[in-house]
């Protein structure tokens, strides 16, 4: 799959939030994407998942626009900011609910992504119970499940244990051999240096290769 992004600009109010951004994203790769608070970063996710409609400018998924007849790219795996899920349910049952709206997840898949990541399926627990690190686990679980060729993750590792750390890293690797285009941002460097093929710096809107 292959993101376009031309000439995108955002304005909200007198403010540009994203000022003429061009670039190309494609599968089998991982993008990581860094800047300051409030330097645009969970913005640019947003425009490229097809949440906010330019100002000036598009957005091209495999050629098609979004905002005109495809809102969203297809087949997008998402987290944006702090997971948010039914409260008075258990994790295992909101991504059960979640995945009757595709169709294309097995009870038994939901439950090895909740193996993987020790997240116990079996659990009464419900979701206003968790703590931050199992509501993130959660959040990058529904991201993922669904075999998504597009996967979008806003500070992914956040609140995580050293463990899962280790196994996000190795799961998105594996998902770049198996030809997903995947868009991270972090404020660990080290995370980007090691998953990361290219790195993108955005400063007041702007957008820029990584030094």
């Amino acid at each position: 799959m292959k993101i376009e992004v031309v000439n995108f600009s955002k304005s909200i109010g007198k403010v540009n939030v994203l000022d003429k951004i061009n670039i190309s994203l494609e599968s089998g790769h991982i993008y990581g994407i860094i800047g300051k608070n409030g330097s645009g970063k969970t913005m640019f996710l947003r425009m490229i998942a097809g949440l906010i409609l330019p100002t000036e400018g598009e957005v091209r998924v495999d050629k098609k626009v979004l905002g005109k007849g495809s809102s969203f790219p297809d087949n997008l795996g998402i987290l944006l900011e702090k997971p948010s899920f039914l409260s008075n349910l258990t994790g295992f049952e909101n991504l059960q609910m979640l995945s009757k709206i595709r169709g294309v997840t097995s009870k038994e898949e939901i439950q090895i992504f909740m193996d993987l990541f020790d997240l116990n399926w079996e659990s009464n627990q419900k979701f206003k119970e968790y703590s931050l690190g199992m509501k993130q686990k959660l959040g990058i679980i529904q991201a993922i499940m669904e075999n998504q060729q597009i996967i979008i993750l806003d500070e992914p590792f956040n609140a995580l244990d050293e463990s899962s750390v280790e196994i996000l890293r190795q799961t998105l690797k594996k998902m770049k051999t198996d030809n997903k285009l995947i868009v991270m941002t972090s404020h660990n460097k080290e995370d980007i240096q090691i998953l990361c093929d290219y790195t993108f710096t955005i400063s007041n809107g702007m957008i820029s290769v990584a030094d």
